[in-house]
C-alpha cells in the first residue's frame, strides 16, 4: 500500500449535487453524507401519538430512499412485472407521472422483488439502477425517458445475491456506476449525462453495494468506490485508478455502507461479516491505513453519519441478534458509547442531531454528543421492513418501507 505524503496539503471534501436549500436529491443527502441541508431541523421530542402525517400512500417494494427535488418526492418501487420511477408532489404525495420499465428480477437470497437502488436527481434528471442493472434516465418534469442501458447485458454482469444494488453517483457529467462487469474490464463504467454513452470503463472488480462518493483532492473531483473486495479512488474524468487497497473477502458477505469521508483526509470503510472497518488518511497519490478492526464498528449496510469530530452508526446485522447504536471516534476507531440491542436500520442528521430509523419502524432522536447517550424523543410511523434509508427535506421526514410510504411534518 503506498503510503500518503503531505496530506496536509489537500483539501479533500464532498463534492455535492446541485440542489435547492431543503432538497435531498440522492441517496443519503445533499452531499451523500447523511446530512441535511443546513436550513433543516430535527425535533428535541415528538409529539403524542407522533409527527402529523402530511400524506401516506401505497407503493410497490424496494429497498431504495426516496429523494426529494424541486416539489417532487422520487419513489422507486417494482409494480407487477415493471420496475416503476414514480414522481408524487412532495406536498400532497399526488402521482404526477410515472415510468416503467419490465422486469423479472427474483432474489437468489430474501424475498424482496423490488429495486434496491435510490434515484439521483441531477438538475432536470433523475437516474435510476433497477435490480437486474438496467440504468435509466428520465426528464424531472414529465417522466420521458431520455436514455436507458441493459448494463448487465451490455457488460456481462451478474445480479448478485440481491440483485445491482449499488446507488450511481452523478459527478459532473458523469454518472459512475459499479456495474461489475466481466467484459471490456467493466467493473466500474462511467456513463454521459447526456446521452448515456459509455464515458469509460475500468477495473475487474465484481459489484459491491455500497454506492460511490464524490470527493475533491487538491482541487479535482474524485470517486471513492467500494466494490465487492477493494476500495479505490479513481478520476471521474477517464477513469485513472489513482489507488486501491483490500476491503471485504470471499464467501456469503456484502460490502454496503457507503464510504464516509471526513475532515483531514480521513476516511472510513465499514462491513459486517468479520471485515470490520478501516480509517485511512489519503490524498491523490496515496493511502495509509491508520486503524482497522471489528470491536469499533462492523456494520453490514448502515453508512456513519458524521457530526463534528464523531460518527453516529448501528454496529451488527439485521440478520442478527439486536444491534448496537455506536458513537464512534474515527480518527481512532474507539467507540465513544454504546447502546446495545437498539436494533439496526439508517441513520442521518440535520444540526446538531441524529435520526436513526430501525427495521420494525421506531424512529428516534438522538443528541450528536460523543460525552454520554441521549434519546431525545421517539416514536413509530411505519411497522415491518422499514430497509430503506430515510429522507429529510423541506420540513418533512419521508419514510417508506414494502408496502406504504409517508412523509410526516416536523414542524420546524
Amino acid at each position: 500500500m503506498k503510503v500518503a505524503v503531505r496530506l496536509s496539503a489537500l483539501l479533500v471534501a464532498v463534492a455535492t449535487l446541485p440542489a435547492r436549500a431543503g432538497d435531498w436529491p440522492q441517496l443519503l443527502g445533499p452531499a451523500r453524507d447523511g446530512r441535511a441541508a443546513a436550513d433543516e431541523r430535527l425535533p428535541d421530542a415528538f409529539p403524542a401519538g407522533g409527527p402529523r402525517r402530511a400524506w401516506q400512500r401505497a407503493i410497490g417494494p424496494g429497498y431504495g430512499g426516496i429523494v426529494v427535488a424541486a416539489g417532487r418526492a422520487f419513489v422507486f418501487h417494482r409494480v407487477a412485472d415493471a420496475e416503476r420511477l414514480e414522481a408524487l408532489d412532495a406536498g400532497t404525495g399526488e402521482s404526477l407521472w410515472s415510468l416503467d420499465h419490465p422486469t423479472s428480477f427474483a432474489p437468489q437470497v430474501g424475498g424482496n422483488t423490488g429495486p434496491l437502488c435510490t434515484p439521483v436527481v441531477a438538475g432536470d434528471r433523475v437516474i435510476t439502477f433497477g435490480a437486474q442493472g438496467v440504468l435509466s434516465c428520465a426528464d424531472v418534469a414529465t417522466g420521458k425517458r431520455l436514455w436507458q442501458v441493459e448494463t448487465h447485458r451490455t457488460f456481462g454482469a451478474q445480479e448478485g445475491y440481491f440483485g445491482a444494488g449499488s446507488t450511481p453517483l452523478v459527478i459532473g457529467q458523469r454518472v459512475v456506476v459499479n456495474v461489475g462487469g466481466t467484459r471490456r474490464d467493466a467493473g466500474l463504467v462511467a456513463f454521459a449525462l447526456a446521452d448515456g454513452a459509455v464515458a469509460w470503463s475500468k477495473t475487474a472488480e465484481p459489484a459491491g453495494y455500497s454506492a460511490p462518493v464524490g470527493v475533491t483532492v487538491a482541487g479535482q473531483p474524485h470517486v471513492v468506490a467500494v466494490t465487492r473486495y477493494k476500495c479505490l479512488l479513481l478520476d471521474p474524468a477517464d477513469g485513472t485508478v489513482r489507488w486501491e487497497f483490500a476491503f471485504g473477502q470471499r464467501g456469503p458477505t456484502v460490502n454496503a455502507a457507503t464510504p464516509v469521508v471526513l475532515p483531514g483526509n480521513l476516511l472510513l470503510v465499514t462491513a459486517s461479516y468479520g471485515i470490520g472497518s478501516v480509517g485511512a488518511r489519503f490524498d491523490g497519490a496515496g493511502v495509509a491505513r491508520v486503524w482497522d478492526g471489528i470491536d469499533g464498528l462492523a456494520t453490514q449496510y448502515c453508512t456513519p453519519v458524521a457530526v463534528g469530530d464523531h460518527v453516529y452508526a448501528f454496529d451488527g446485522r439485521e440478520d442478527g441478534p439486536p444491534g448496537t447504536l455506536v458513537c464512534l471516534d474515527p480518527a481512532t476507531g474507539r467507540r465513544a458509547w454504546s447502546v446495545p440491542d437498539v436494533g439496526y436500520g439508517h441513520v442521518i442528521a440535520a444540526g446538531d442531531k441524529v435520526l436513526a430509523v430501525t427495521n420494525d419502524g421506531e424512529t428516534l432522536v438522538i443528541a450528536a454528543d460523543p460525552q454520554a447517550p441521549r434519546v431525545l424523543g421517539r416514536t413509530r410511523v411505519l411497522d415491518a421492513a422499514v430497509r430503506a434509508p430515510p429522507a429529510l427535506a423541506g420540513g418533512r421526514l419521508y419514510l417508506r418501507n414494502d408496502s406504504q410510504v409517508v412523509a410526516l411534518e416536523l414542524g420546524l
